[in-house]
């Protein structure tokens, strides 16, 4: 239905790719294939739940395609602050990562706040 702005699902997109830069810049370090799994599997996961919340046929599925995006953008930031706590990269390669993912966070959040409240003062 493209409820989203297209600039919004390419900054997502380009969250989860970045993401998927440091998990194969840790592959060619040879860390921890689970750990790197983990992180690709939440990245990517942000960018596929926005494009596919954009998708929705309802409110209620758009809202909760967005909250399993903020789920899952949790999760990938948990993995980049792993990293940076085992040094495995320098956190300053991060930090803009980082970063990014808290606006992204903050974003997210704010959209499905106001389409549960907008789906509340509609009943």
């Amino acid at each position: 239905m493209g409820r989203l702005k297209a600039e919004f699902i390419d900054r997502v997109e380009n969250f989860s790719h970045r993401v998927m830069d440091v998990a194969e810049t840790l592959e060619s370090q040879h860390r921890s294939w689970r750990i790197i799994d983990q992180m690709i599997g939440a990245g990517s996961s942000v960018g596929a739940n926005v494009c596919e919340s954009d998708e929705a046929l309802s409110r209620k599925d758009f809202a909760k395609g967005l909250g399993i995006a903020l789920k899952e953008l949790g999760e990938a930031r948990y993995w980049l602050r792993f990293v940076v706590r085992r040094r495995w990269l320098p956190s300053r390669r991060l930090d803009l990562l980082q970063k990014e993912a808290i606006e992204i966070k903050r974003i997210l959040g704010a959209m499905v706040t106001r389409t549960n409240r907008n789906s509340k003062a509609v009943r």
